[in-house]
């Protein structure tokens, strides 16, 4: 398989048309259909739908009695059985279909010259501008279950799926417009037994303000039924003896836009998506109340029959992936929404310290203030709680604590930033007691030999936290922990007596990419213009600091510099994409790898939340795998007994967490390797000329 095919990863590609009509000129409109189909299928993709009544046109009214009509839609449905002979993608149209000397109003589903299926509109509007009982029957008054249509007997009713043999989670069901507008659509039922992919072959007249409703009813209904949700809409060529067509298109995927049409236009047009069938897939299995729904439905699920087909789709081609993929999945893109972010987990955070103090009644906190990213944003939420509980800053006792490797920048950033809050700012030279620790243990350093072991780098995290806690315990104070959820993802935290633990942690589920953007926001906030022109400058001072543990002296070891967390662990840039996709939706290294290469390949194809601190960086395959590799080793096997005894923390996100009394519940002793095997897969790299393949 090729690596660079969006359908190996579980994606598929939906399509939207929307083509020019012509009232009752069947053959007219089956003509534009198919040029429709043929593009969606050059395209690559596995299904296209189409407007009700495409084949007709919607507003026929009473024509929909002529037989030359009726017969004239047969023949263009049989013109496009021929066009679909070689094509793989399953095309849904709208027709009248006579059925049992009744006619009604039905979507077609066909592919390589084959009638999957015929499902008829379940409800139909009669009210305001609408007349269609005038003209058809609903879905329930139909007797028969298969028909016989230009040759072929066909299933028909509204609980039929279509299930792709080659694609499993790609399962279809077909519902027509007034369907979506009722308190429960037949798209709910066809969701729980097991459709993941919705169509609506809708006409839909415009009116004001219709088009955002519209919107709003396939957002809710993808989000309830956990599914994709494409919608038609009939366009120009449509009669405007009374109404008005804009030819409005969308595809949403669990309640998030992914496609739209231009409305108002006077060409036929195409909309494609790639819909995440495996993202829909985990949200199912993640969410009980989904299986929930599906027992107490058990019995309105009985009658629902699978027909299979094969897309047969080339899936050793390369067929790239055209979604948008943020490059930090925890942060928002758009600023507006990544304001709103900010504010949401500021808060949630501090609610959540403001809680713990008062539940406690315990109203001092001791804080480790290290002149970096993690300590400076607890220390902002420990300012905004004592503002918000009516209690002095001075409650606050801030900790600056140089050791070994400590560099100028950073204890003088650390002590401009607690000047600024107005905490109870201290130093404690931990040095002294490191040395006395070493000497205990017998370590060369203590001898004067320059061995910089893990032993020396946690002989100085333990003594932070051995004073912190003790200071507490003197002052009648909780220690407030400042470590963040991607230290936890990859074991970068000390255990036992370090930066793993403290008395309440408010960062531990708030990634390090996320951290960034919330102390620049705060500094942009009422807290910042607080703080003065001195804590602003020293808050973009941190910002733009190389992120280190400073536990080893700088140039310690031949030809090293200042002792760099990324380049032991890779750029957290990326280990927060691996950990989003991990967490929360439990995908392979082999899909984190893909989805981080459409994102993370080019500096054009990825998405960036703006601003110049953000470096602009691209990563080879070679790169991705090389970063995921660390991840998987790390996450999967030997970090896992500190994650199951963290301290009390608020989760802030849907991206998960990992405490063990929440998101996270995993053994201490389990085994990596069935994540590097699938991780070996990975290509080294995409070449045009050999193309590897999984």
């Amino acid at each position: 398989m090729q690596f660079d095919n969006l359908y190996n990863h579980d994606f598929a590609r939906i399509a939207v048309g929307v083509p020019m009509c012509r009232v009752a000129d069947p053959l007219y409109n089956g003509e534009q259909t198919a040029q429709l189909l043929r593009q969606a299928a050059a395209q690559g993709a596995a299904v296209v739908a189409f407007p009700e009544l495409g084949l007709s046109a919607y507003s026929c009214d009473d024509l929909f009695h002529q037989r030359a009509l009726l017969d004239g839609c047969e023949a263009a449905l049989a013109e496009l059985l021929k066009v679909s002979l070689t094509l793989p993608t399953v095309a849904v149209v709208g027709m009248p279909l006579r059925v049992e000397h009744r006619l009604f109003n039905c979507a077609v589903i066909l592919q390589r010259g084959r009638i999957l299926g015929v499902q008829p509109k379940t409800y139909l509007p009669n009210y305001g501008e609408f007349y269609e009982a005038r003209q058809f029957n609903a879905a329930d008054e139909a007797v028969a279950d298969e028909v016989e249509l230009l040759g072929q007997r066909v299933p028909f009713g509204t609980r039929l799926l279509f299930a792709a043999t080659d694609l499993p989670l790609l399962r279809l069901h077909a519902e027509i417009c007034e369907d979506v507008w009722t308190p429960i659509p037949p798209s709910s039922f066809a969701a729980l037994a097991g459709a993941t992919v919705l169509l609506n072959l809708s006409a839909s007249n415009v009116t004001v303000g219709k088009a955002a409703y519209r919107r709003q009813l396939v957002a809710q209904q993808s989000a309830r039924c956990l599914a994709a949700y494409a919608y038609s809409s009939a366009g120009a060529g449509e009669s405007s003896t009374d109404l008005a067509w804009d030819g409005q298109a969308l595809i949403y995927e669990n309640g998030e836009a992914l496609a739209e049409s231009e409305r108002f236009q006077r060409r036929a047009q195409l909309i494609t998506a790639d819909v995440d069938l495996e993202r829909l897939s985990r949200e199912r299995m993640r969410q009980g109340s989904f299986g929930a729904s599906v027992r107490r439905h058990a019995e309105d699920l009985r009658g629902f029959r699978t027909v299979g087909f094969e897309l047969g789709l080339d899936r050793g081609q390369r067929l790239a992936l055209q979604r948008r993929v943020e490059r930090f999945p925890y942060v928002p893109s758009d600023r507006s929404r990544r304001d709103e972010r900010c504010h949401e987990v500021y808060n949630i955070q501090v609610q959540a310290l403001v809680q713990r103090l008062a539940s406690s009644v315990i109203h001092k906190l001791v804080i480790g203030v290290s002149g970096g990213l993690d300590s400076t944003h607890a220390l902002l939420v420990a300012a905004r709680a004592m503002d918000q509980m009516g209690l002095p800053r001075s409650h606050i006792i801030g900790i600056t604590m140089p050791g070994f490797a400590t560099s100028h920048r950073t204890r003088d950033q650390a002590w401009r930033l607690m000047q600024a809050i107005g905490c109870d700012a201290r130093e404690i030279d931990i040095r002294p007691s490191c040395e006395q620790m070493l000497k205990d243990l017998g370590h060369p350093y203590a001898q004067g030999q320059p061995v910089y072991d893990v032993t020396f780098e946690n002989v100085q995290a333990g003594e932070r936290t051995s004073h912190l806690f003790r200071l507490a315990n003197h002052l009648g104070a909780l220690v407030l922990g400042t470590g963040d959820l991607s230290e936890l993802a990859l074991g970068w935290c000390t255990y036992g007596v370090g930066d793993h633990m403290s008395h309440y942690n408010v960062n531990a589920s708030v990634p390090k990419t996320l951290i960034q953007y919330l102390v620049r926001w705060v500094a942009e906030s009422e807290l910042g213009e607080q703080l003065g022109r001195g804590g602003r400058e020293a808050l973009l001072d941190i910002l733009s600091t190389e992120i280190s543990p400073e536990l080893v002296p700088a140039g310690a070891e031949a030809g090293s510099g200042l002792q760099s967390t990324e380049a032991t662990l890779g750029p957290y840039e990326l280990q927060d994409f691996n950990l989003y996709y991990t967490l929360r939706y439990g995908y392979a290294p082999t899909k984190i790898a893909y989805m981080a290469r459409h994102a993370w390949g080019s500096r054009e194809r990825g998405t960036w939340p703006d601003g110049e601190h953000v470096a602009r960086n691209e990563y080879s395959l070679a790169e991705i795998k090389r970063v995921l590799r660390i991840f998987v080793q790390r996450f999967f096997k030997g970090s896992q007994f500190k994650r199951s005894c963290v301290p009390n923390a608020p989760k802030v996100g849907s991206g998960g967490s990992l405490s063990p009394r929440g998101d996270w519940r995993a053994p201490s002793d389990s085994e990596a390797a069935v994540w590097l095997a699938d991780l070996a897969r990975i290509p080294d790299g995409l070449d045009a000329a050999t193309e590897p393949r999984l």
